[in-house]
């Protein structure tokens, strides 16, 4: 009787263990497929901007500028945290300036990249705020002890979460305008 009682609590323990070996490894899928959709939203977002630098649409110093920053961004490959937030800097400078929307007023193609580069922008917050709860959740399942001790994540790396400066709209203080969701205002 005592046999029986010992081999099925190893058993449960041994189906725990295998659930929760999967579980680290469907959570270390999730952080990869979640990283792959950052990624698709920053180069959507650089591509964007890259256009609206080279549009005519802006003066000559201020496409320069956001050009040479989407160029950085869409150039970077491990370390891209900086350029992607010199980017936002970029564009907030680009909104920031004086009289920009009545520079850009009644020219329908203003607008649609205007548009399109505050979906992208959107699209960027997103991402990056599904990829760190990702990253939060996969940190918090390995710390697990059950997943130390036994090593249940395998060779696979920590991951990192991605903090960039992804508001366009200057924030204050006291979680302002844009502290939550990026947006254009013009």
């Amino acid at each position: 009787m005592i046999a029986i009682i010992v081999v099925a609590a190893l058993a449960m323990l041994g189906v725990y263990i295998s659930w929760r070996a999967g579980r680290v490894d469907r959570l270390h899928a999730r952080v990869d497929t979640a990283r792959f959709a950052l990624d698709a939203a920053l180069v959507r977002r650089s591509s964007v901007a890259l256009e609206l630098a080279s549009s005519g649409l802006l003066d000559p110093a201020t496409s320069m500028l956001l050009a040479g920053a989407a160029h950085d961004a869409r150039s970077a490959s491990d370390a891209r945290e900086m350029p992607e937030s010199d980017l936002t800097r970029a564009l907030r400078a680009v909104f920031g300036q004086p009289d920009f929307r009545a520079l850009l007023a009644g020219r329908e193609s203003a607008e649609e990249l205007l548009t399109e580069l505050e979906s992208a922008s959107h699209q960027v917050f997103l991402a990056r705020k599904f990829y760190n709860d990702a990253v939060a959740v996969t940190r918090v399942a390995r710390r697990r002890w059950l997943v130390v001790v036994l090593r249940l994540a395998g060779s696979a790396s920590m991951p990192e979460f991605f903090e960039i400066d992804d508001s366009l709209v200057p924030t204050d203080d006291h979680g302002g305008p844009g502290a939550d969701i990026p947006h254009l205002t013009w």
